[in-house]
């Protein structure tokens, strides 16, 4: 059997006894007791079909039914990840998590997704795979959707520094906006990043623009000679494709479904929560900054992302 095989197999044994777990604990996923029984029901489906992909691994490739099997499971793990990325932000600054069952679930189903999807691939028998590609950059097209992906956070980031600044942007200023996040329970670390004009959502979005030009730069399969000792040295796949992944699963349907509801709001077909923001006005004028960028960005990221993949032997 395969690596991603026995993966499936671990997995699904993870999955049976998590999902029992909070179901019979009474522990919510998604906000209800159920969710538990289905996610101990891929587990248990994921198992056999596991031990099916190891053995089809001698024939090369699984057949089309323990396909369709293995991509049935892929597609509902991609939806339960939904949420990894803001579960690893708020870790990086310090806060916790809206739900330690939730992120746990979020991150097993991330696992679920790549080895699942893993399980499907062609395996060129050992001894026959190809040299790792020389480096190249991504198509002029794909360049081209990673310069809008930067330039859409733009307004994201200056109006984040304006309220780190202590500016005012859409009727509320930088000291208002504090106060807001320290009663939602902003971190210390994350306090003091503003008390030094850093938003640390802006600074996670100069990581994601700066991840999203490795993809598809040469300097994003073969380590630059600024990182000094790891000079000329192959990037592993993985570096690079486990946050991009994770990025553009989470903020491309975020950013795109989030658009669809502003819309709805603008043309005044529903209303929009005004939170912590004076006005309707206001409120869709920051959600539309930030789901603009989401949305822009994190399409984005997955078109460099499957360039990424294809360029470097995927």
């Amino acid at each position: 059997m395969t690596r991603n095989a026995w993966g499936v197999v671990g997995w699904g044994v993870a999955c049976a006894g998590f999902g029992t777990g909070c179901a019979l604990s009474g522990t919510e996923l998604f906000g209800a007791v159920w969710p538990g029984w289905a996610v101990a029901g891929a587990g248990v489906v994921a198992v056999p079909a596991g031990v099916a992909a190891g053995v089809a691994s001698a024939r090369g490739r699984p057949g089309p039914g323990l396909r369709a099997v293995l991509w049935g499971l892929a597609g509902p793990a991609a939806v339960a990840a939904w949420g990894l990325l803001m579960d690893v932000l708020m870790l990086l600054t310090g806060e916790a998590v809206d739900s330690g069952p939730g992120a746990v679930l979020h991150a097993l189903s991330a696992v679920g997704v790549v080895l699942l999807v893993g399980a499907t691939r062609v395996r060129p028998p050992a001894g026959h795979r190809a040299p790792a590609p020389a480096p190249s950059e991504a198509p002029a097209a794909v360049q081209l959707a990673a310069w809008a992906g930067t330039l859409a956070f733009v307004p994201y980031v200056v109006m984040k520094l304006d309220w780190a600044f202590g500016g005012s942007f859409a009727g509320i200023d930088g000291a208002r906006m504090r106060v807001t996040n320290e009663r939602n329970g902003a971190s210390g670390l994350w306090l003091t990043l503003e008390d030094w004009g850093i938003d640390a959502t802006a600074l996670m979005a100069a990581l994601g623009v700066f991840l999203l030009w490795g993809l598809v730069r040469p300097w994003g399969q073969v380590f630059p000679r600024w990182t000094l000792v790891l000079s000329g040295r192959r990037v592993p796949r993985w570096l690079p494709l486990t946050p991009a992944l994770i990025g553009a699963g989470t903020l491309a349907p975020y950013g795109l479904l989030g658009v669809g509801y502003l819309s709805l709001c603008t043309v005044g077909v529903t209303t929009i929560r005004t939170g912590d923001l004076p006005t309707p006005d206001d409120a869709l004028m920051v959600g539309w900054v930030g789901m603009s960028a989401f949305a822009v960005y994190g399409v984005a990221l997955a078109v460099a992302v499957r360039s990424y993949w294809r360029r470097t032997g995927g």
